[in-house]
């Protein structure tokens, strides 16, 4: 076997008892690795409660990890959302996904829940469960502290244990399995940690032919102004967005009620640059390096960061910003969802929050004090609980992220049919829409969106099982990928042939959501997008989302997708991809 390791641990806390999965070569051919390959073994329990002991977290890596493959760091984090109730994953970086592999597995599954607080340390074909008692209540950089030494890290803080429904799980301090509430699976199991670390190799079918494909793909990176230029991601990480965002006027400001920040020009990531100095970092195995860190380890928030904690706030203030994330990532929650919660809070209290009142009320949240145990749970409970609805700028109970869909009516179409919820990362067009990659569309309009937003879906389904970086693909495809998998894995694949195994993995998605009771109605917009214009301005108008455009354009989307009127899937399309 190349690419693949072949071996998946799969533990039981209960009995702290392990053994281990050796899954056919058919199924990992067909569900890839990463969130393909966690899809297929979260299918069965998928309707049980995210608190069950017997509902399973998984961390699966994919073929490409632990090889010469750029960008190939990464890793897929699965089970059901606490926040949503939908299918939950996130794809996280650091050096967790190549250190597994280097012990010699594709993954873990996790089922049942210690009776006393825990660590799982794996070294090798060591497997050990440790007290973890003296750990309960420390923050995330304080475990790392203590566990250092042991290998990669991933780590709950304080949100998770107090019920924190955006609550995250950190990987080697600086990354985040964020977005759906996965760090709760973690008390929710009595796991407090996991550490591994490895020494062995992962076999490639053909070298040379690896690292001609690798060739390629550096060649294409390094031509790609998004990516490396001077302005690029590379230089500045995702907060080269803000400036360009903001002068789209898609800004997410004062909860959504407008979208142009006036501050912007003096919260850019420039500003932060010169501000802090930080030095550039990023994922094992990534050349492009997006992550920049302070001389004293602090983070340089991403851009959606920087953008609700200033603009969706009416924050003014750099240093906020910085303490806000720095809050979030110690006590580890979302923050997305922190900071559009705390808009949603804003808007139905009519208050507004001086730097202090913002990082006082994250601390409220994380340790579930006051009105932060309400906040806690999230801004669409939050807001129905005080009978204002509209104020939860949600999909699926998920809070929006930094990009406003009136001025991208393409993102309009993904948030809506994100099978997790309000996210970009399902579909990214952005892509298209803002940064004209592959191709430029009209931001405005809806033409073509429902075919565009279903081959992204596909194509990022298919990434995040390889799995690689979703940033690389703005300048390389599945054509250079797929000479890099079948040159890892001995296994002749063509990019529709990835593309393929790509809309099986959402379709299965889909199909796990339907059996949650998700359906037409969930994939939806809040209001305000349909009543409200944005924040005209320089020549650009911003106005409210068409909705009968909308319901046609979703419905065109159905259509592509296999699914029916109701949005559901149907056992024909199913089977067609052979998930039945």
């Amino acid at each position: 076997m190349f690419g693949w390791q072949g071996k998946i641990l799969k533990i039981d806390l209960s009995s702290k008892k392990y053994h281990i999965l050796t899954p056919d070569i058919s199924i990992l051919q067909k569900y890839i690795g990463g969130k393909g390959l966690a899809g297929y073994y979260l299918k069965d329990y998928i309707t049980l409660n995210w608190h069950d002991p017997d509902m399973p977290l998984i961390l699966l890596t994919g073929p490409l990890v632990n090889t010469l493959s750029p960008t190939s760091g990464r890793m897929t984090v699965m089970s059901k959302s606490p926040l949503t109730g939908t299918i939950g994953d996130s794809s996280v970086g650091g050096s967790f996904g190549f250190s597994l592999k280097k012990a010699g597995f594709d993954g873990i599954i996790i089922t049942g829940k210690s009776f006393n607080l825990c660590g799982i340390e794996i070294n090798d074909d060591n497997i050990k469960f440790t007290d973890a008692l003296s750990l309960k209540g420390l923050k995330t950089n304080e475990i790392n502290n203590l566990i250092k030494n042991k290998g990669s890290t991933a780590v709950v803080g304080p949100a998770a244990e107090n019920g924190v429904l955006f609550s995250n799980i950190v990987i080697d301090n600086h990354y985040f399995a964020g977005r759906n509430g996965l760090g709760l699976l973690f008390p929710s199991k009595g796991l407090k940690y996991i550490t591994v670390k490895g020494t062995g190799k992962t076999k490639t079918y053909d070298k040379e032919s690896l690292k001609k494909a690798r060739q390629d793909i550096f060649r294409l990176t390094f031509a790609s102004p998004v990516l490396m230029g001077e302005l690029g991601i590379s230089n500045f990480g995702t907060a080269a967005l803000y400036d360009l965002i903001d002068n789209r006027r898609m800004m997410p400001t004062d909860n959504f009620r407008k979208t142009r920040f006036n501050n912007a020009c003096l919260m850019n990531a420039y500003t932060y640059k010169k501000k802090f100095n930080p030095k550039k970092g990023g994922c094992l195995g990534c050349h492009i390096l997006c992550k920049y860190i302070t001389e004293d380890g602090l983070s340089i928030p991403e851009f959606e960061t920087m953008s609700h904690f200033s603009a969706l706030i009416n924050n003014n203030n750099i240093s906020v910003v910085m303490e806000a994330n720095k809050i979030c990532n110690e006590i580890g929650m979302d923050t997305i969802s922190a900071g559009a919660t705390i808009a949603c809070y804003i808007e139905i209290s009519n208050k507004k929050l001086s730097g202090s009142d913002i990082t006082s009320l994250l601390k409220k949240i994380g340790y579930a004090k006051g009105i932060g145990n309400e906040l806690g749970k999230g801004a669409f409970r939050f807001a129905e609980s005080k009978g204002k609805p509209e104020s939860a700028i949600t999909v699926k109970k998920m809070e929006l992220p930094a990009y406003d869909p009136r001025g991208a009516l393409g993102m309009a179409l993904a948030y809506a049919t994100s099978t997790r919820g309000g996210c970009h990362l399902r579909s990214y067009p952005i892509s298209h829409e803002i940064l004209r990659k592959p191709v430029s569309t009209d931001r405005f309009t809806f033409k073509g969106k429902a075919r565009i937003i279903k081959i992204q879906e596909d194509l990022n389904a298919i990434i995040d099982s390889l799995t690689a970086c979703k940033f690389i693909f703005f300048a390389a495809s599945l054509e250079e990928f797929s000479k890099v998998y079948t040159s890892v894995t001995g296994i002749e694949s063509s990019a529709q042939d990835l593309l393929k195994a790509g809309e099986r993995i959402y379709y299965n998605e889909k199909i796990m959501n339907s059996l949650n009771g998700f359906t037409k109605k969930d994939d939806d917009l809040p209001s305000c997008f349909f009543k409200y214009p944005g924040t005209s301005g320089n020549n650009i108008d911003i106005p409210p989302i068409r909705r009968t455009e909308f319901i046609k354009t979703l419905e065109n989307y159905y259509k592509i997708r296999g699914i029916d009127i109701n949005g559901m899937p149907t056992k024909e399309k199913a089977r067609e991809l052979e998930l039945e």
